[in-house]
């Protein structure tokens, strides 16, 4: 079966068994009471989750109950697969990356933000290095005044892929704990070297929502 067909099938109906196999997980919040609240209210904001874990971290955060949310997907091939499975979980989708139609895509996602709809974001994507946050989410909410909440994901049980991002997919019923954080007020007066300084906090922080427990394992 040819490439192009694969990259067609997928584009049609990856967003179904990728809905299944989330669907089964046993899934444990932790740290959530203000990002229910701003969900709640319908406050728009930034989530920020690792390009590795993104098949929880978008189908966890799609649009639901009215609350629209906006996705930020690059223009590459397998964006286009990305891309088709988050129109299906009806995401308002944003092409564009740090590489490609950067600046239009930054004001596309300050546009959304002001305009009431929430924003997702792999900050380490689209090709890396891994866990390494780019200024995108950070510069996003400061510009539009929304708040970041970063969100780390871990997998008890999970297949990971010899990727740049070490891909993971969940087994199912996998147990998976998903942590965030407080809301960040990124201050509008940051700038230059203060503001590459508040992104490595913020970096650190997602970095340390993701830790493993004491215990070795990715979930208890």
């Amino acid at each position: 079966m040819g490439k192009h067909i694969i990259d067609w099938l997928a584009k049609k109906f990856l967003w179904i068994p990728a809905s299944l196999l989330c669907a089964t997980l046993r899934i444990t919040r932790e740290g959530s009471t203000f990002f229910d609240a701003y969900v709640e209210h319908r406050e728009p904001s930034v989530i920020a989750f690792w390009h590795g874990s993104m098949l929880l971290g978008w189908y966890l955060h799609r649009p639901r109950r009215n609350r629209a949310v906006a996705a930020l997907v690059s223009q590459s091939a397998d964006g286009e697969i990305l891309a088709a499975t988050l129109a299906h979980w009806g995401y308002v989708l944003i092409r564009g990356s740090s590489h490609v139609g950067g600046k239009e895509s930054m004001q596309r996602m300050i546009d959304v933000l002001v305009e009431g709809s929430s924003l997702c974001v792999t900050p380490d994507g689209p090709t890396g290095p891994r866990h390494r946050m780019k200024m995108g989410a950070v510069r996003a909410a400061q510009r539009s005044g929304a708040h970041l909440f970063l969100v780390g994901i871990l997998m008890e049980r999970k297949r990971e892929l010899k990727s740049w991002d070490r891909f993971e997919i969940p087994m199912p019923f996998a147990r998976v704990i998903v942590r965030y954080s407080e809301p960040i007020a990124v201050p509008a007066d940051l700038q230059d070297q203060a503001l590459d300084d508040f992104l490595e906090a913020t970096q650190r922080e997602l970095a340390k929502l993701s830790e493993p427990t004491a215990n070795g394992s990715s979930a208890p």
